[in-house]
């Protein structure tokens, strides 16, 4: 193929020609958006023009096609120049880039998003590409088994993020030969030099000690480059590619200098620049074609999944319930598998044990973990993700961008709340309801008991964007008939009927106190309604709004989280707009809590049996 041939001199002319007009080109639409990151593109032009002309496989017309490589731009900042390539494919036209880049309602946004069908996945928050770049290569090894190669284009600024080195960590572990990164090591940042500026050694170091291959060159040497790349594509393991370049690269006044991050070049000095490249050039580029996926490669369906049954009154973890259900899942050939090394208390190991081809251990890398779920949905897999509930918050920012990416995964948060006893405040999930509602488009889901888990794990694979599940540790009453159904947005009522004084509303474990205290309630003539939300994103406001009205307003919400933004929250907000006067007493952890018994910690974080029952208590007026 082309891309396997030596350079001659017109191929050395055809590329410079190229790399000028991506040059140009993001020169232009930057200045005429008045904003942007030209100098970020510029010292990265030869890069992409040799890949995109040599090495990067790819059918434009099909840029779902199974065979195609990816190319991820890390620097989502650099988007004049990813754009620029795209306008040079064919895939959108020069009125397109120069006139809509960075407009509103236009699909080519600042930082690069899916709205595009050539991007897979939005980037812009750095340290994001390379991580998700894994996710896909992990695809293309272990699953789909084709030979597509996965092209990253990193930053030097972001190589001082945690997340990066947790992606070459897990590449070198998982062998990932099909992975290239390419460093754009350009020496500045947005304030000024970057940690190692121009000290590829030390970044060659480091890259090698992460069991991948380090290659550097004179990221401007287009033979070196093209060299660089070939290398790459017959390497046994990861390859990143170590380029050396200068900021503004073509554009002398802003070469190397500091303060231009950031910054388009006005029109006058646009105008200069341009015309010393050598003018606006309509060059198209054929890209190499990636060579036809076998038919066989197609994935079998598989078959629809028989989900554990339990018996009613049996005592059943919902973190149980869900490694039960998350293996019966492993009838659908699309379902993978992904932990932080707690798989034995998150109980993902089942899945692992029955399907250990498509389970994939992250180890204590929650950022990669998230990221590598993104990565496999690109390719149309069903990840789950699971880890402490605690722990999702240090991968926050990629379940964030996940949502912008259009993502659909499925995270699972376990020992969630003080519930988890002795282990103590570090571990214990208190935020997660929060953060995971405020989410955009996200589906937040708190199963009481392990029917009504299994029947919600099974319908994640097919919900869209970011969905998260949230199980407790200890073992509770099974509630439900096996038979019953859990739609998204509905909820359950436990006990209750036409005379009911006050409701009680709780989800997951403080179901379970709610009921213990509607009994007790009950024996001193206080007739409790129970009603399990366990659907808290999209929340069942109906639901709520009866309980409000058939009980004169008198509302108990009881959850083993912090009272900001949790179930209480939703509670509160659903009836932001309700004209009648309702009183809601909302139980919620309000102090840190330290080790202990669950009961023992519930009851002093003021969410147990007796607070339920004073609370209820309290709200109901005094009889005779």
């Amino acid at each position: 193929m082309e891309a396997e041939r030596t350079l001659r001199e017109e191929d050395l002319t055809r590329l410079g020609e190229l790399a000028a007009q991506l040059r140009v080109d993001s020169i232009r639409c930057s200045t005429r958006a008045g904003s942007g990151h030209p100098t970020s593109s510029l010292s990265a032009a030869d890069l992409l023009a040799v890949l995109m002309s040599r090495h990067l496989r790819y059918d434009w017309a099909e840029p779902r096609g199974r065979a195609n490589d990816h190319l991820i731009l890390s620097k989502g900042h650099a988007s004049p120049l990813l754009y620029a390539v795209f306008k040079a494919a064919g895939a959108i036209t020069d009125e397109e880039l120069v006139e809509t880049y960075r407009q509103f309602g236009s699909r080519l946004q600042g930082h690069p998003t899916p709205v595009l069908p050539w991007v897979d996945v939005a980037t812009g928050s750095l340290g994001q590409g390379l991580p998700v770049g894994v996710g896909i290569a992990l695809a293309g090894r272990y699953l789909d088994r084709l030979p597509f190669r996965v092209w990253v284009l990193c930053g030097d600024s972001e190589m001082a993020e945690g997340s990066i080195w947790e992606a070459l960590d897990k590449a070198g572990h998982y062998g990932l030969h099909n992975l290239t990164a390419i460093v754009d090591v350009n020496r500045f940042g947005q304030r000024g030099p970057t940690e190692l500026e121009w000290d590829l050694d030390t970044y060659r170091r480091r890259v090698e000690a992460f069991g991948c291959q380090a290659l550097v060159v004179d990221g401007h040497d287009l033979v070196a480059v093209d060299e660089a790349l070939g290398r790459a594509r017959q390497a046994t393991g990861p390859t990143v590619v170590l380029a050396r370049t200068v900021k503004g690269r073509g554009v002398p006044e802003i070469e190397n200098q500091p303060g231009w991050h950031g910054k388009q070049l006005e029109p006058e000095m646009a105008e200069r620049a341009v015309d010393a490249l050598g003018g606006v050039r309509q060059t198209r580029v054929t890209t190499p074609r990636p060579e036809p996926a076998p038919s066989a490669a197609a994935r079998p369906p598989g078959q629809p999944p028989v989900l554990p049954r339990y018996d009613k009154g049996a005592k059943v973890a919902t973190r149980n319930a869900y490694g039960d259900a998350l293996r019966a899942l492993g009838s659908r050939t699309d379902v993978v598998v992904l932990d932080g090394e707690v798989s034995d208390s998150t109980r993902a190991d089942r899945f692992a044990e029955a399907h250990p081809d498509r389970y994939f251990e992250m180890f204590i890398s929650e950022q990669q973990m998230v990221a590598a779920a993104v990565g496999l949905q690109v390719r149309g897999y069903r990840p789950f993700a699971s880890t402490f509930a605690a722990f999702f918050s240090r991968a926050y920012d990629f379940v964030r961008m996940a949502a912008v990416s259009q993502a659909d995964i499925a995270l699972v948060g376990s020992h969630a709340g003080v519930e988890i006893g002795a282990d103590g405040p570090s571990q214990m999930g208190l935020e997660d309801l929060a953060a995971m509602r405020a989410v955009h488009g996200s589906t937040v889901l708190y199963p009481s008991d392990a029917v009504s888990c299994a029947a919600l794990v099974a319908q994640m694979p097919d919900r869209k964007g970011v969905n998260y599940l949230r199980t407790t540790r200890g073992g509770y009453p099974v509630l439900y008939d096996n038979d019953d159904t859990f739609p998204v947005g509905g909820s359950k009522v436990l006990r209750g009927g036409g005379d009911d004084h006050v409701a009680l509303i709780g989800a997951g474990v403080t179901v379970h106190n709610c009921l213990a205290a509607a009994d007790e309630l009950a024996r001193e003539g206080i007739n409790a309604r129970v009603v399990d939300l366990y659907s808290v994103k999209p929340l069942d406001r109906q639901r709520v709004l009866d309980a409000a009205r058939d009980t004169g307003g008198r509302l108990v919400v009881v959850e083993d989280h912090h009272p900001e933004g949790g179930l209480g929250s939703a509670v509160l907000e659903s009836m932001a707009d309700v004209a009648e006067p309702v009183r809601v007493a909302h139980l919620a952890v309000r102090k840190l809590p330290t080790s202990g018994k669950p009961t023992e910690l519930m009851d002093a974080a003021g969410i147990g049996v007796s607070a339920i029952v004073a609370a209820a208590r309290a709200s109901v007026p005094q009889r005779g």
